[in-house]
Protein backbone atom coordinates (compact mmCIF):
# COMPACT_ATOMS: atom_id res chain seq x y z
CA UNK A 1 0.00 0.00 0.00
CA UNK A 2 0.89 3.77 -0.64
CA UNK A 3 2.38 5.39 2.05
CA UNK A 4 2.03 9.54 3.05
CA UNK A 5 3.59 11.71 5.30
CA UNK A 6 1.19 13.16 8.17
CA UNK A 7 0.65 16.40 6.16
CA UNK A 8 -0.45 14.53 3.44
CA UNK A 9 -2.65 12.92 5.35
CA UNK A 10 -4.57 15.80 6.37
CA UNK A 11 -5.34 17.34 3.26
CA UNK A 12 -9.06 16.11 2.29
CA UNK A 13 -9.80 16.67 6.09
CA UNK A 14 -13.13 18.35 6.43
CA UNK A 15 -13.50 17.59 2.64
CA UNK A 16 -16.70 16.08 1.21
CA UNK A 17 -17.11 12.89 -1.33
CA UNK A 18 -19.22 11.65 -3.00
CA UNK A 19 -18.16 7.33 -4.53
CA UNK A 20 -19.90 6.65 -7.70
CA UNK A 21 -19.04 2.44 -8.44
CA UNK A 22 -18.06 0.38 -5.84
CA UNK A 23 -18.97 -3.04 -6.56
CA UNK A 24 -17.07 -5.17 -4.35
CA UNK A 25 -13.40 -5.17 -3.02
CA UNK A 26 -11.80 -5.35 -6.41
CA UNK A 27 -13.53 -2.58 -7.64
CA UNK A 28 -11.37 0.55 -8.55
CA UNK A 29 -14.01 2.87 -6.69
CA UNK A 30 -13.15 0.90 -3.39
CA UNK A 31 -9.39 1.25 -4.12
CA UNK A 32 -10.10 5.34 -4.17
CA UNK A 33 -12.47 5.29 -1.80
CA UNK A 34 -10.30 3.84 0.76
CA UNK A 35 -7.02 6.69 -0.14
CA UNK A 36 -9.78 9.56 -0.02
CA UNK A 37 -11.16 7.82 4.02
CA UNK A 38 -6.59 7.70 4.28
CA UNK A 39 -6.93 11.70 3.45
CA UNK A 40 -9.54 12.89 6.12
CA UNK A 41 -12.34 12.94 4.03
CA UNK A 42 -16.56 12.08 4.72
CA UNK A 43 -17.86 10.21 1.95
CA UNK A 44 -21.27 9.14 0.98
CA UNK A 45 -21.52 5.67 -0.68
CA UNK A 46 -23.42 4.45 -3.81
CA UNK A 47 -24.36 1.00 -4.75
CA UNK A 48 -26.11 -0.06 -8.12
CA UNK A 49 -29.26 -2.37 -6.29
CA UNK A 50 -30.44 -4.54 -3.49
CA UNK A 51 -28.48 -7.24 -5.31
CA UNK A 52 -25.47 -5.52 -4.84
CA UNK A 53 -25.92 -3.60 -1.60
CA UNK A 54 -24.89 -6.76 0.32
CA UNK A 55 -21.50 -6.83 -1.32
CA UNK A 56 -21.05 -2.99 -0.64
CA UNK A 57 -22.78 -2.33 2.60
CA UNK A 58 -20.13 -3.87 4.45
CA UNK A 59 -17.14 -1.71 2.40
CA UNK A 60 -19.24 1.07 3.14
CA UNK A 61 -18.80 0.37 6.57
CA UNK A 62 -15.23 0.53 6.25
CA UNK A 63 -15.19 3.63 5.23
CA UNK A 64 -17.60 4.78 7.56
CA UNK A 65 -19.56 6.76 5.08
CA UNK A 66 -22.27 8.94 6.23
CA UNK A 67 -24.91 8.36 3.46
CA UNK A 68 -24.88 5.22 1.54
CA UNK A 69 -27.51 5.21 -1.07
CA UNK A 70 -29.04 3.01 -4.45
CA UNK A 71 -28.14 4.68 -7.77
CA UNK A 72 -28.53 2.93 -10.91
CA UNK A 73 -28.14 5.94 -13.81
CA UNK A 74 -30.37 4.20 -16.04
CA UNK A 75 -33.25 4.63 -13.90
CA UNK A 76 -35.27 7.79 -14.25
CA UNK A 77 -34.29 10.08 -10.91
CA UNK A 78 -32.35 7.75 -9.11
CA UNK A 79 -28.47 9.76 -9.47
CA UNK A 80 -30.68 13.52 -8.31
CA UNK A 81 -32.37 11.19 -5.30
CA UNK A 82 -28.45 10.78 -4.51
CA UNK A 83 -27.95 14.15 -5.04
CA UNK A 84 -30.86 15.79 -3.04
CA UNK A 85 -29.99 13.50 0.13
CA UNK A 86 -26.59 15.32 -0.13
CA UNK A 87 -27.86 18.89 -0.60
CA UNK A 88 -29.87 17.93 2.70
CA UNK A 89 -27.40 16.19 4.76
CA UNK A 90 -24.18 18.17 3.84
CA UNK A 91 -25.27 21.15 1.99
CA UNK A 92 -22.09 20.95 -0.11
CA UNK A 93 -19.82 18.90 -1.72
CA UNK A 94 -16.18 19.09 -2.74
CA UNK A 95 -15.13 16.08 -5.02
CA UNK A 96 -16.72 13.38 -7.16
CA UNK A 97 -15.50 9.74 -8.20
CA UNK A 98 -17.57 7.98 -11.41
CA UNK A 99 -16.55 4.77 -11.60
CA UNK A 100 -19.00 3.46 -13.55
CA UNK A 101 -19.53 1.54 -17.13
CA UNK A 102 -21.34 -0.89 -18.69
CA UNK A 103 -22.41 -2.13 -22.47
CA UNK A 104 -24.69 -5.13 -23.14
CA UNK A 105 -22.68 -8.10 -23.79
CA UNK A 106 -23.33 -8.85 -27.00
CA UNK A 107 -22.16 -5.39 -28.38
CA UNK A 108 -18.88 -5.32 -26.47
CA UNK A 109 -17.87 -8.98 -27.48
CA UNK A 110 -18.61 -7.97 -31.15
CA UNK A 111 -17.13 -5.91 -33.77
CA UNK A 112 -17.89 -1.54 -33.44
CA UNK A 113 -18.88 -2.27 -36.68
CA UNK A 114 -21.74 -4.58 -36.27
CA UNK A 115 -22.90 -2.81 -33.10
CA UNK A 116 -26.62 -2.15 -32.40
CA UNK A 117 -28.01 1.32 -32.31
CA UNK A 118 -29.38 0.89 -28.57
CA UNK A 119 -26.39 -1.17 -27.40
CA UNK A 120 -24.43 1.78 -28.32
CA UNK A 121 -26.91 3.87 -26.94
CA UNK A 122 -27.08 2.12 -23.51
CA UNK A 123 -23.03 2.43 -23.46
CA UNK A 124 -22.89 5.84 -24.00
CA UNK A 125 -25.92 6.92 -21.78
CA UNK A 126 -23.78 4.73 -18.27
CA UNK A 127 -20.59 4.90 -19.44
CA UNK A 128 -20.04 8.99 -20.29
CA UNK A 129 -23.08 11.22 -20.42
CA UNK A 130 -24.27 9.83 -17.04
CA UNK A 131 -20.92 12.02 -15.93
CA UNK A 132 -22.21 14.66 -17.41
CA UNK A 133 -25.62 14.44 -15.32
CA UNK A 134 -23.38 14.49 -11.84
CA UNK A 135 -21.59 17.43 -13.28
CA UNK A 136 -24.47 19.33 -13.77
CA UNK A 137 -25.85 17.88 -10.18
CA UNK A 138 -22.72 18.60 -8.42
CA UNK A 139 -21.77 21.97 -9.48
CA UNK A 140 -24.43 24.11 -7.09
CA UNK A 141 -23.28 21.68 -4.31
CA UNK A 142 -19.40 22.76 -4.95
CA UNK A 143 -19.70 26.55 -3.77
CA UNK A 144 -16.11 26.65 -2.53
CA UNK A 145 -14.92 24.62 -5.75
CA UNK A 146 -14.02 20.69 -5.96
CA UNK A 147 -13.24 18.58 -8.31
CA UNK A 148 -15.25 15.53 -10.58
CA UNK A 149 -13.24 12.30 -11.86
CA UNK A 150 -14.03 9.78 -14.25
CA UNK A 151 -12.12 6.29 -15.10
CA UNK A 152 -11.28 5.84 -18.51
CA UNK A 153 -8.64 3.51 -20.19
CA UNK A 154 -5.85 3.63 -22.76
CA UNK A 155 -8.62 2.01 -25.26
CA UNK A 156 -9.99 5.44 -25.56
CA UNK A 157 -6.65 6.86 -27.11
CA UNK A 158 -5.49 3.52 -29.03
CA UNK A 159 -7.02 0.83 -30.66
CA UNK A 160 -6.32 -1.94 -27.84
CA UNK A 161 -7.81 -5.32 -29.14
CA UNK A 162 -10.99 -6.58 -27.83
CA UNK A 163 -11.96 -3.17 -26.51
CA UNK A 164 -14.55 -2.86 -29.24
CA UNK A 165 -17.60 -0.60 -28.92
CA UNK A 166 -15.90 0.75 -25.16
CA UNK A 167 -13.22 2.43 -27.02
CA UNK A 168 -15.32 5.43 -28.90
CA UNK A 169 -16.94 5.31 -25.48
CA UNK A 170 -14.38 5.83 -23.38
CA UNK A 171 -13.25 8.64 -25.95
CA UNK A 172 -16.42 10.82 -25.60
CA UNK A 173 -15.89 10.41 -21.69
CA UNK A 174 -12.59 11.97 -22.38
CA UNK A 175 -13.50 14.68 -24.35
CA UNK A 176 -16.40 15.31 -22.02
CA UNK A 177 -13.80 15.57 -19.06
CA UNK A 178 -12.11 18.21 -21.49
CA UNK A 179 -15.28 20.31 -22.00
CA UNK A 180 -16.44 20.22 -18.69
CA UNK A 181 -13.14 21.73 -17.02
CA UNK A 182 -13.62 24.42 -19.29
CA UNK A 183 -17.18 25.21 -18.51
CA UNK A 184 -16.93 24.71 -14.78
CA UNK A 185 -13.09 25.90 -14.12
CA UNK A 186 -14.13 29.48 -13.67
CA UNK A 187 -15.58 27.97 -10.51
CA UNK A 188 -12.85 26.56 -9.27
CA UNK A 189 -14.58 22.86 -10.74
CA UNK A 190 -11.84 20.55 -11.91
CA UNK A 191 -12.58 17.92 -13.85
CA UNK A 192 -10.10 14.90 -14.82
CA UNK A 193 -10.53 11.29 -16.30
CA UNK A 194 -8.45 8.84 -14.61
CA UNK A 195 -6.97 6.11 -16.89
CA UNK A 196 -5.78 2.91 -15.37
CA UNK A 197 -3.75 0.22 -16.66
CA UNK A 198 -5.61 -2.80 -16.81
CA UNK A 199 -6.48 -4.29 -13.28
CA UNK A 200 -8.98 -7.18 -12.93
CA UNK A 201 -12.27 -6.09 -11.99
CA UNK A 202 -15.75 -7.09 -12.03
CA UNK A 203 -16.06 -5.18 -14.67
CA UNK A 204 -13.03 -5.63 -16.58
CA UNK A 205 -14.29 -9.35 -16.81
CA UNK A 206 -16.66 -9.06 -19.12
CA UNK A 207 -13.79 -7.87 -21.61
CA UNK A 208 -12.91 -10.69 -24.00
CA UNK A 209 -9.38 -12.13 -23.71
CA UNK A 210 -8.67 -9.73 -20.74
CA UNK A 211 -6.06 -12.08 -19.12
CA UNK A 212 -4.13 -12.37 -22.11
CA UNK A 213 -3.76 -8.11 -22.33
CA UNK A 214 -3.16 -8.16 -18.66
CA UNK A 215 0.07 -10.75 -19.19
CA UNK A 216 1.17 -8.12 -22.16
CA UNK A 217 0.63 -5.22 -20.11
CA UNK A 218 3.02 -6.50 -17.10
CA UNK A 219 5.60 -7.41 -19.42
CA UNK A 220 6.02 -4.14 -21.56
CA UNK A 221 4.96 -2.12 -18.86
CA UNK A 222 8.35 0.35 -17.90
CA UNK A 223 7.89 -0.05 -14.28
CA UNK A 224 7.60 -4.20 -15.14
CA UNK A 225 4.61 -4.34 -13.27
CA UNK A 226 0.52 -3.83 -12.99
CA UNK A 227 -1.24 -1.01 -10.98
CA UNK A 228 -3.38 -1.87 -8.14
CA UNK A 229 -6.83 -0.21 -7.11
CA UNK A 230 -4.55 1.28 -4.04
CA UNK A 231 -2.11 2.76 -6.75
CA UNK A 232 -5.32 4.41 -8.70
CA UNK A 233 -6.64 5.85 -5.53
CA UNK A 234 -3.71 7.28 -4.42
CA UNK A 235 -3.25 9.04 -7.39
CA UNK A 236 -6.88 10.34 -7.41
CA UNK A 237 -6.88 11.50 -3.76
CA UNK A 238 -4.16 13.57 -4.43
CA UNK A 239 -5.65 15.63 -7.60
CA UNK A 240 -8.79 16.16 -5.05
CA UNK A 241 -6.33 17.98 -2.79
CA UNK A 242 -5.33 21.91 -2.90
CA UNK A 243 -1.96 20.45 -4.12
CA UNK A 244 -3.62 20.04 -7.52
CA UNK A 245 -5.83 23.09 -7.42
CA UNK A 246 -4.43 24.48 -10.75
CA UNK A 247 -4.82 20.76 -12.71
CA UNK A 248 -7.83 20.18 -14.58
CA UNK A 249 -8.95 18.84 -17.69
CA UNK A 250 -6.42 15.96 -17.48
CA UNK A 251 -6.15 12.23 -18.08
CA UNK A 252 -3.75 10.89 -15.53
CA UNK A 253 -2.43 7.68 -16.73
CA UNK A 254 -1.44 5.21 -13.52
CA UNK A 255 -0.56 2.67 -15.57
CA UNK A 256 3.53 2.46 -15.08
CA UNK A 257 4.14 4.09 -18.02
CA UNK A 258 2.35 1.40 -20.17
CA UNK A 259 1.05 4.32 -22.51
CA UNK A 260 3.99 5.82 -23.47
CA UNK A 261 5.20 2.48 -25.81
CA UNK A 262 2.16 3.26 -28.36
Amino acid sequence: MTSFSSDTMKQLAGKKGLVIGIANDSSIAWGCGKAFKRFGADLAVTYLNEKTKQYVAPLAERLEASIFLPCDVQEAGALEAVFAAIEKQWGQLDFVLHSIAFAPREDLHGRLTDSSQEGFRIAMDVSCHSFIRTAKLAEPLMKNGGSLFAMSYYGAEKVVEHYNLMGPVKAALEASVRYLAYELGGKGIRVHAISPGPIKTRAASGIAHFDELMDKAAERAPMQRLVSIDDVGAATALLATDAAKLITGETLYVDGGLHILG
